[in-house]
């Protein structure tokens, strides 16, 4: 999706749709509405990783995947009742 002029992606692994996490007050609802517009394979996700500007990620699979690719670092991972959030901000010179 385009987001103030850049591309930014909202990537969850699937097993996590449909959950909800609760952490000290803290309450984040992972919805297909929001995170499932589309199922997508591990080949396309490194894909839209490379392409987009900004990431928001959720889960162990797809985390791993971008910092694989060297697009993050394991101390930037956030944990909200155990599961890994990522959010990527690319800045273009």
């Amino acid at each position: 999706m385009r987001y103030q002029g850049s591309m930014m992606v909202d990537i969850c692994d699937i097993d996590l749709i449909g959950t909800k996490l609760e952490q000290n007050g803290l309450v984040v609802h992972l919805t297909k509405e929001y995170y499932q517009q589309e199922v997508i394979e591990q080949p396309y996700a490194r894909q839209l990783l490379q392409k987009c500007d900004i990431a928001n990620l959720v889960g162990n699979r797809i985390i791993k995947e971008a910092i694989d690719m060297k697009l993050a670092k394991e101390v930037s991972i956030r944990k909200i009742a155990g599961v890994p959030f990522l959010m990527i901000y690319k800045f273009h010179h």
